[in-house]
């Protein structure tokens, strides 16, 4: 994965050539993503990311990502929802949320992204999502009130409801507060720009 080619930029999003994912998170180069974020009612639906990953193992992430390479466009990034989730969207089902620019260092691991941001309005129940293992470890609902309420820091924790797949395949029901040292570590700025985007589609 970390061979993976990336189309590189730099701050003003001015394309520059092309690099592999090591490369690009060793020397902080700008780069694309995908992000979507599924809303069912007035609940967000987010991801528990994998013990495998090597970045933010389980930990409570956007429902589905991943970076675009350097071949794709962002319309590809659709691919993202299919392999993490096993949902097959297209891309005229996604509310675009707009770019956000964002950067995250972590140790030797820099992560300037472009984020190409959407969401979606799911109608699935969350059991029915079929999770790869490899990414997915687990899926949970939480109240966006509650949500917003976290990342703007009235509320120090709050309740999610899903369940998680253990390493032997069992289900096991996930069911319990928890607070922001236990979500992905995005800038704050992030998570209050995409509360501000989604509460104009629930409203």
């Amino acid at each position: 994965m970390n061979t993976e080619q990336l189309k590189v930029f730099d701050q003003a999003r001015n394309e520059m050539g092309v690099a592999t994912r090591e490369e690009v998170h060793k020397k902080g180069y700008w780069h694309e993503v995908f992000h979507c974020w599924f809303v069912s009612g007035d609940n967000l639906i987010l991801q528990l990311r994998s013990e495998l990953k090597k970045e933010n193992p389980l930990l409570f992430d956007i429902t589905a990502a991943g970076h675009l390479l350097a071949a794709e466009t962002i319309e590809d990034g659709v691919r993202e929802v299919k392999e993490e989730l096993g949902v097959n969207l297209t891309f005229d089902e996604l509310q675009p949320l707009g770019i956000i620019d964002y950067c995250s260092i972590q140790g030797d691991y820099i992560d300037n992204e472009i984020a190409h941001v959407f969401s979606y309005k799911c109608h699935l129940e969350i059991d029915e999502l079929i999770l790869q293992k490899e990414e997915v470890a687990g899926i949970v609902k939480v109240d966006f009130n509650d949500f917003r309420e976290l990342w703007t820091g009235i509320k120090d924790v709050i309740r999610v409801a899903g369940y998680e797949i253990k390493a032997d395949g069992s289900k096991h029901v996930i069911d319990k507060l928890v607070g922001r040292e236990q979500f992905v570590p995005h800038p704050a700025g992030y998570y209050e720009t995409i509360i501000e985007k989604i509460e104009k589609e629930i409203k």
